[in-house]
C-alpha cells in the first residue's frame, strides 16, 4: 500500500540500473541519473518563475525526452498537462485556453502549431532534449496531495472535463500495478503507448521504475521492428492496445517470435477479442493477460492475472488497483449494471466541474459509464453507458465531430457515432443533414483542417434530419443501429 507521504520524487530507488533505455540510439539513463535531470528541470523551472501548484503544458513528440520533463514539472509542485503532439493550431489553442497553463514546453525549433496556438500572451520554453538551459534556482518540493498531471477526459458534450491526478493517485496506482504483475528490477517494460495517455506513463513507465526497473522508450513504435526490439533490448513485458498488438501481427515474419525474456504481454485501452487474444498468445509464446483502465483511476482497475491463475477470454479480470461493484441508477448492488469504482488511485473529482461530479459520483464510488457483470471475481463488460467513440485506445469525443462537421456551411446537423472496426475497435462515422448538396470527401477534408486525423470520420451518412427527442436530445446509439444495422 502507498504511503500516505508519497509523491513522484520518491518513486525512484536509485542506483545504476537502467531506468530509461532508448531505443533509437541506445542511450542508458541510471535511475541516479534520472533523477538528477527531474531536479534539474524542477531548478530551472523554478528559476523561470514557475511555482507549485501551476500549470505546465507540454507538446513533445519525441517521448524519450517527455519522461525527465514531465517528472520535473511534478517534483517542483506544479501539475504537467503533457498533450497530443498530432493536435492542430485550432485543438492546441482550445486546450491552452481551457488549461491556462503558466507556461508551454516545446522542443528547440518544432512544433509550430502548438507556438502558433500559444501566441504572444504565453510563455513558451524550449526543450533540448529532456532537459532545459539556463539559470537554476531552489524549489519546495510536492506534496503528495498536489496536481501531477492534469489530463482531459472527453464527454459526451464537445467540452472534455479535465483530470486532476494527484501524486498520492499516481503513485498508488503504479505500486499497485507493479505488486499485481509482480515486477521487480530484472524486469524491463517495453513502452508502446504514448507517454501523454496514463496507459504508457502509469503502466510501463511509473510502474516499472517504482521497483527498480527499466523502461525501453522509442522515439515512435513501429510494428515491423516490434519483434527485433523486443529480443534486441531483452524485455520482460509489453502493455499495448489491440490496435498496436493487431499491427504487429501483421507485420510479423514467418519465423518471428517473442523473445524467450518475455513474461507475459499485456493489452488495455479497448475491447481484445478472443480471437486476437489467441493469435498474439500464439505469435508471443506468454499469457496475453487483458486489463481494465481509465484516466480517473490513474489507469488500472482490474487485470486477468498471471499465471497459474486463470486469465478468461472476454473478461478483463479481477479487481487489480481498485474495488469494483456493479449498481442500478440508484447505487444499488445489481448482477448486471453499471461498473463503479473506488481506491486511492482514482481522482478525487473533476477539475472545477461541480455538475459533472454529481453525476460521476454515488456514495464515494465513481460511476465509469461501462456496464458490466462479474462471476467467479471476474469483470465482463458488456458495453459502454456513455457515448465515448474509443478508436485505438484513444477516447473520442462525438460532440467534438459534430461541432466540426457543423461549422461547414453545408451541414445543417450532424451525430457522430463509432463503428466497430477489428483494427482499432472503433472507428468515427457520422450521419448529416444538409442545407445544401456537398460529398463526403469534401466534408472529410473539411474535418482534417480541424480535428487529429484519428478523429476524421471513415464514413459519412445523409440523413433527411437526425433524430431528437423532445427536450432536444440526440440518440447516437439509436442513430447508428438505424444506419449500421
Amino acid at each position: 500500500m502507498t504511503a500516505a507521504g508519497e509523491t513522484l520524487a520518491n518513486l525512484y530507488l536509485g542506483g545504476d540500473r537502467d531506468a530509461l533505455v532508448l531505443a533509437d540510439g541506445g542511450q542508458r539513463i541510471s535511475h541516479d541519473r534520472l533523477a538528477e535531470l527531474v531536479d534539474d528541470v524542477a531548478r530551472q523551472l523554478s528559476a523561470r518563475g514557475v511555482a507549485r501548484g501551476d500549470r505546465v503544458a507540454l507538446v513533445i513528440p519525441e517521448e524519450p525526452d517527455l519522461v525527465p520533463l514531465l517528472l520535473g514539472v511534478a517534483t517542483l509542485g506544479a501539475a504537467a498537462a503533457p498533450l497530443n503532439p498530432a493536435y492542430t493550431r485550432d485543438e492546441f489553442a482550445f486546450y491552452f485556453d481551457d488549461l491556462a497553463p503558466a507556461a508551454v514546453i516545446v522542443p528547440e525549433g518544432d512544433c509550430a502549431l502548438a507556438r502558433e496556438a500559444a501566441g504572444d500572451s504565453m510563455r513558451v520554453i524550449e526543450a533540448r532534449g529532456g532537459a532545459l538551459d539556463g539559470p537554476a534556482a531552489a524549489y519546495e518540493q510536492a506534496d503528495p496531495d498536489d496536481i501531477a498531471l492534469l489530463l482531459h477526459t472527453s464527454g459526451t458534450t464537445s467540452r472534455p472535463k479535465q483530470v486532476p491526478l494527484r501524486h498520492r493517485n499516481l503513485t498508488a496506482s503504479a505500486r499497485s500495478i507493479a505488486a499485481f504483475y509482480e515486477l521487480g528490477p530484472d524486469d524491463v517494460a517495453f513502452r508502446a503507448m504514448p507517454l501523454f495517455h496514463v496507459h504508457g506513463l502509469v503502466a510501463s513507465t511509473l510502474a516499472s521504475l517504482s521497483v527498480g526497473g527499466s523502461v525501453v522508450v522509442g522515439k515512435r513504435v513501429l510494428p515491423r521492428r516490434l519483434w527485433g526490439q523486443l529480443a534486441e533490448y531483452g524485455a520482460t513485458w509489453i502493455s499495448a492496445g489491440p490496435t498496436l498488438h493487431t499491427m504487429a501481427l501483421e507485420h510479423r515474419g514467418e519465423d518471428e517470435r517473442g523473445p524467450d525474456t518475455l513474461r507475459f504481454v499485456r493489452s488495455c485501452s479497448s475491447a481484445l477479442s478472443p480471437d486476437l487474444l489467441a493469435r498474439c498468445e500464439d505469435a508471443y509464446g506468454v499469457p496475453m493477460l487483458e486489463a481494465y483502465g481509465m484516466t480517473e483511476a490513474s489507469h488500472q482497475m482490474t487485470s486477468n492475472p498471471l499465471p497459474p491463475a486463470p486469465h478468461v477470454p472476454n473478461s478483463v479480470g479481477v479487481s487489480a488497483g481498485a474495488e469494483i461493484r456493479t449498481v442500478d441508477e440508484a447505487g444499488c448492488d445489481v448482477e448486471v449494471g453499471e461498473v463503479v469504482i473506488r481506491g486511492p488511485g482514482v481522482m478525487s473529482g473533476y477539475l472545477a466541474n461541480d455538475e459533472a461530479n454529481a453525476v460521476a459520483f454515488v456514495d464515494g464510488w465513481f460511476r465509469t459509464g461501462d456496464r458490466g457483470r462479474i462471476d467467479g471475481g471476474y469483470l465482463y463488460l458488456e458495453g459502454r453507458i456513455k457515448e465515448l467513440i474509443i478508436r485505438g485506445g484513444e477516447n473520442i469525443s462525438p460532440g467534438e465531430i459534430e461541432d466540426a462537421l457543423k461549422a461547414h456551411g453545408s451541414v445543417l446537423d450532424a451525430v457522430a457515432f463509432g463503428i466497430a472496426s477489428e483494427k482499432y475497435g472503433e472507428e468515427v462515422g457520422a450521419a448529416v443533414a444538409l442545407r445544401e448538396g456537398v460529398d463526403e470527401k469534401a466534408l472529410q477534408t473539411h474535418c482534417r483542417e480541424r480535428l487529429a486525423a484519428f478523429k476524421v470520420p471513415v464514413a459519412i451518412y445523409v440523413l433527411p434530419e437526425i433524430p431528437r427527442t423532445a427536450t432536444g436530445k440526440v440518440q447516437r446509439r439509436r442513430i447508428a443501429e438505424r444506419i449500421l444495422g
